[in-house]
């Protein structure tokens, strides 16, 4: 895929090219005072997958066309994270850094009807924002964080995060009309000019990430589910494995998760070798210390070498 920044490009740079992408920096998690360091020195600093940074970057600078984005080695786990980041700085950020403006720049008491209903009116529409963000913290991601577990969800969610997106900037949009067309403007005029244009602003960058979620969450979403059915009868298979298995001699897969363990592999790391779910690997691990009656990873590692199934140095001391 051709991109128009790479990871060799130093991330001031960038920023200096298009502002925007100061705040897709910022929900990365990446601070300021990165000096001159290229995308690649600033992700592995800040542990971010580069591949991930590198796609939404490019996507945002490109015009976020409304398509979807096949991107290989995206990193879904990391996608979660800044996805959750920008719901916060909705939420707790910008939503409320925008009432306030509204408060000092128009007259809400309630002899002024309208611009009381204007408050209202901003109120409403971010009270639906904030329920569909916390139906995708909740339901959504959740689905997505079985699914890197290696686990198959019995429900599907992932498909229902677009479905409120169109009205969600709709409603910003109506609101900027109605000050445009309605608002008998009292008050401070620079005031009012500036709260008008955080919305405009609002609304565009609400738009970006509404794209970044359809186009390149989803999709990768997708690939990622789609792996696992393709794993799955294998798991299955793996799992009545585990279950028969009743007799005190090692299996071959036990033998191998043996060895892994006394590599000072996590079950995650374990799982993702072997291509099992962390259920699968942590049944197995029990399985073998009922069998061994060994219970610890450095009596494992014993095991392990003693009976030549790792070298010493494979063992991670």
């Amino acid at each position: 895929m051709d991109y128009i920044f790479k990871v060799t490009d130093k991330l001031s740079d960038i920023i200096a090219n298009d502002y925007r992408l100061l705040q897709i920096v910022s929900r990365f998690g990446i601070s300021l005072g990165f000096g001159e360091k290229t995308i690649s020195e600033v992700c592995a600093d800040a542990g971010i997958d580069r591949n991930t940074f590198l796609a939404v970057i490019n996507y945002v600078k490109s015009g976020a066309e409304p398509v979807p984005q096949s991107v290989p080695n995206i990193s879904v786990e990391t996608l979660v994270r800044f996805l959750r980041e920008t719901h916060a700085y909705y939420l707790e950020y910008q939503f409320p850094s925008i009432r306030r403006k509204l408060l000092s720049s128009i007259d809400c008491s309630l002899k002024n009807e309208v611009a009381f209903l204007f408050l209202k009116f901003y109120d409403d529409y971010t009270e639906e924002v904030r329920t569909h963000m916390d139906f995708e913290s909740s339901t959504v991601f959740s689905f997505v964080d079985q699914l890197l577990k290696g686990e198959m969800p019995t429900h599907e969610s992932v498909h229902l995060m677009s479905k409120h997106h169109d009205k969600m900037e709709e409603r910003l949009g109506e609101l900027q009309n109605l000050f445009l067309q309605y608002y008998p403007q009292k008050e401070n005029n620079n005031e009012l000019m500036d709260v008008l244009l955080s919305i405009y602003r609002c609304e565009e960058d609400l738009n970006i990430h509404c794209l970044i979620e359809d186009n390149i969450f989803v999709p990768a979403v997708r690939k990622l589910e789609h792996a696992n059915k393709i794993r799955r009868p294998k798991r299955v298979k793996e799992e009545l494995e585990i279950s028969q298995s009743t007799d005190s001699e090692l299996s071959q897969r036990e033998k191998e998760i043996v060895s892994c363990v006394a590599k000072g592999m996590a079950n995650k790391e374990i799982a993702d070798i072997l291509c099992l779910s962390i259920n699968t690997v942590t049944t197995h691990r029990r399985n073998i210390a009922r069998k061994l009656r060994i219970h610890s990873s450095a009596g494992i590692t014993i095991y392990a070498i003693v009976n030549k199934l790792v070298t010493l140095e494979e063992v991670n001391m």
